[in-house]
């Protein structure tokens, strides 16, 4: 008889164990990204769907076409369909705070996905160190010219990022502009981090400048090659040293051409995997996610916010010609055929 009540309490277990797991299984993630446009995003997107699809989950996945409105409304809409966690990667890290603190209210957890989302209600911030991006931005264009005039093309202005990018380039180059070795010529954002805004820059940069700079400092691969146009018609492609950053396939294509100078690696086959990982663990309710708290006027540069945001910070990488092979390549981050693609006499596989 106590063999047989035992027996009955250890089935209920288990089935109240596997109603458990089907539930998990059937709760709901949002993906929220702020465009296609930037090559990453999409193939991200595919990334985090397989994980979360194998791991049991339903998966809400949509583009805002680079309208913050648009992405605000989408991430509202998503909790109404019954998302339990939205991982977004924000247009405007402002605009998508309205957003995140409405569905925060209803109890959606909300994943800040390499964007900061300017409000202490996110659930968490997960990217790379985006102010060490900026310092191997300025000090791979230094290791060529590390004196003369100098162009920023700084990223998108709604994009916190781009300002951090921006800090830790400053903060290598402002001993040298206070010293008078630099000198800023031209100093501009682009829109969207969209690559025809940077060639529409560069062109105007080119004829207020009388075509007279020595270095740029670009704050991403897509800029960077967007500027990149105008100056080849100029004659300055391979001449002029200039930096990105994600080491895309073009932009890596790009430095064993000898054009692009520098670019640094975010390994987002890190990220991806800890973004997925931390929105399982918010739908179980698990409270050790291994995060750091930051205060929000820390990560903003602005005093006017408060509250802190838990965060966890990635290891880039600067690439350069003689190691995009090693870091690039063999790792598996970019095909070979794609980084050596029309490369007279290209290193052996």
């Amino acid at each position: 008889m106590k063999r047989s009540i035992l027996l009955v309490l250890a089935m209920s277990a288990i089935c109240s164990f596997a109603r458990t797991t089907a539930a998990a299984g059937k709760a709901k993630i949002g993906l929220s990204f702020s465009d296609f446009a930037t090559e990453r995003w999409a193939r991200e997107r595919d990334e985090m769907t397989k994980l979360l699809t194998d791991a049991g989950f339903d998966v809400i996945s949509q583009e805002a076409n680079q309208d913050p409105k648009l992405q605000n409304d989408q991430i509202k809409n998503m909790a109404t369909q019954g998302a339990k966690v939205i991982i977004v990667v924000a247009q405007d890290g402002d605009a998508a705070a309205a957003a995140v603190e409405e569905v925060a209210k209803k109890g959606v957890k909300v994943i800040a996905y390499d964007r900061l989302i300017k409000s202490p209600k996110i659930a968490a911030y997960v990217s790379f160190d985006n102010v060490d991006v900026g310092r191997n931005q300025a000090k791979g264009v230094l290791a060529v010219k590390n004196s003369g005039n100098f162009v920023l093309l700084g990223g998108s202005p709604t994009d916190n990022n781009a300002h951090l990018f921006r800090a830790g380039q400053m903060e290598v180059l402002n001993p040298l502009i206070k010293s008078g070795k630099i000198k800023v010529v031209a100093d501009q954002w682009v829109e969207n981090w969209d690559p025809a805004n940077a060639k529409k820059l560069m062109e105007n940069i080119l004829t207020s400048t009388g075509k007279k700079f020595d270095a740029v400092v670009a704050s991403n691969d897509g800029t960077a090659l967007g500027a990149l146009e105008a100056m080849k018609t100029a004659g300055l492609a391979g001449k002029v040293p200039i930096s990105g950053q994600d080491a895309t396939e073009a932009g890596c294509n790009s430095i064993a051409r000898g054009e692009l100078t520098v670019t640094i690696l975010k390994d987002t086959r890190q990220l991806t995997p800890l973004a997925t990982e931390l929105a399982g663990k918010l739908v179980k309710g698990e409270k050790d996610l291994g995060l750091k708290p930051y205060k929000l006027a820390e990560l903003t540069g602005d005093k006017k916010f408060s509250g802190t945001v838990p965060c966890k910070f990635l290891q880039v990488f600067q690439v350069t010609k003689d190691n995009v092979k090693k870091l690039v390549v063999d790792s598996g981050f970019q095909p070979y055929e794609g980084v050596y693609k029309d490369i007279p006499n290209p290193p052996a596989k």
